[in-house]
């Protein structure tokens, strides 16, 4: 159901770009546009990953690497990828105080997963791979392209909208028609950004399906989101926030608003999911117990690593 939702919004947002396109420009318009769209989808199907990796100074780590904590973070995440019939992803380490992980790249034999060391620093290890399993199910359900595509479409849309303070749509005498411009410039935009988060919020739910399932506990996934919930509203992310199109690539929202199950949440409630994974654990036979509370540390979290 999550697939299918995720097609029909795509094809609703393609619709909405070229309809956006035929208002200002007619066919001609339209057509234009689709190229502009091409361009900009091909650019991005090539470089996203290395633009997003270099935004957030991701630095990529090994099994060599002499913290212990990023060690079992690498064998870890190439074990589940082992077990989810994936090749081995490209991992990195971002050095920022807020829990949290993505995943990126245009398909599986080109996949990035990243970490923060907040994120190494405040899980155990378990909930660590709950929180890896997430990012490879984004992976294994080619969800890093999926999101980059409606991304730039979304940016394509607003820009087209812009155009349209200066090309005004005309009316059937070819008069222009600067109020409709305007509609067009302000609801375009928005109607865009609707779609990009149900679409980014069906795709969570799926991850944390898939993710559960390839890691085999669920309930230490929930226990991560409730962690990563927590602290990232007490921790801000400077480098989210100085490009907040890119929050919808974290496990968890990592600006400082609180998200919700609203037209304007690019991630599900973390409630919400919570309940979804202690469904799973209860049919797994593995739902005895609680998620940790955000104040709860794991292990590590005692331990200091390479950045303090």
């Amino acid at each position: 159901m999550n697939h299918l939702k995720t097609y029909i919004l795509l094809a609703a947002m393609t619709a909405l770009f070229g309809g956006v396109g035929y208002l200002i420009g007619g066919t001609g318009g339209m057509l234009i546009a689709l190229a502009v769209a091409a361009a900009m989808n091909m650019f991005a199907y090539w470089n996203a990953d290395k633009l997003v990796l270099h935004h957030f100074r991701a630095q990529e780590v090994d099994p060599r690497h002499p913290d212990p904590r990023v060690q079992a973070y690498v064998q870890d995440t190439l074990a589940l990828a082992q077990r989810a019939d994936l090749p081995a992803p490209k991992i990195y380490i971002i050095d920022n105080p807020q829990p949290n992980a993505f995943a990126t790249g245009r398909n599986p034999a080109n996949a990035a997963v990243a970490a923060t060391t907040g994120l190494l620093g405040l899980l155990s290890r378990e909930e660590i791979r709950g929180v890896m399993a997430h990012e490879l199910a984004h992976v294994k359900n080619r969800d890093t392209l999926t999101m980059t595509v409606t991304a730039t479409i979304a940016g394509a849309i607003a820009m087209l909208a812009n155009f349209a303070l200066f090309f005004s749509p005309r009316d059937a005498n070819g008069n222009s028609n600067p109020i409709a411009g305007l509609l067009i410039m302000l609801l375009a935009p928005l109607a865009a950004s609707l779609v990009q988060m149900a679409i980014s919020r069906a795709r969570e739910y799926e991850a944390d399906r898939i993710g559960a399932e390839i890691g085999g506990e669920p309930e230490a996934l929930a226990s991560a989101l409730q962690k990563i919930e927590g602290y990232a509203r007490q921790r801000v992310n400077e480098d989210a926030e100085r490009n907040p199109a890119m929050a919808h690539l974290f496990i968890i929202n990592p600006l400082s608003g609180r998200g919700a199950d609203n037209l304007f949440s690019t991630h599900p409630n973390t409630k919400n999911r919570i309940a979804q994974l202690m469904q799973m654990a209860q049919r797994l036979g593995r739902g005895t117990t609680r998620p940790a509370s955000a104040d709860q540390q794991g292990p590590w979290a005692r331990r200091q690593g390479p950045w303090g």
